[in-house]
């Protein structure tokens, strides 16, 4: 593993056990930190999602950090609250390790520029 990747990893678990001492609950994964995401960006508070809001859900944390690195904007809120994003540069195409890497580079900056947690 390269020192970039351990850097990585290690801002990571920090980030993940700042959340676990904040919500009580260490997130799983990328896609449970996304989940988390997700739902504040909704602004709904804690609800039951359907199998189908949970996607959308995941959708909104997906646009909004990677919002950071000009890939996505903000295009309008729905009468229900729904936020909706549009596309602004084509993400680079890269294979599932490298995507893994990119998002949780964004959601680590999310977290620093929303939260001013030290990573």
């Amino acid at each position: 593993m390269f020192k970039r990747d351990l850097d990585l990893e290690k801002r990571w678990a920090k980030l993940l056990e700042g959340l676990e001492s904040s919500i009580g609950k260490k997130p799983k994964d990328l896609n449970g930190v996304l989940f988390l995401i997700g739902v504040q960006e909704l602004g709904q508070g804690t609800r039951f999602f359907s199998k189908e809001e949970k996607q959308d859900v995941m959708h909104i944390a997906i646009c909004k950090v990677l919002s950071y690195a000009g890939f996505y904007a903000l295009d309008f809120v729905d009468q229900e609250g729904w936020p909706h994003w549009k596309l602004l540069k084509e993400l680079p195409h890269f294979d599932l390790l490298e995507q893994e890497k990119l998002l949780k580079l964004q959601v680590m900056e999310y977290f620093e520029k929303e939260y001013q947690v030290e990573l």
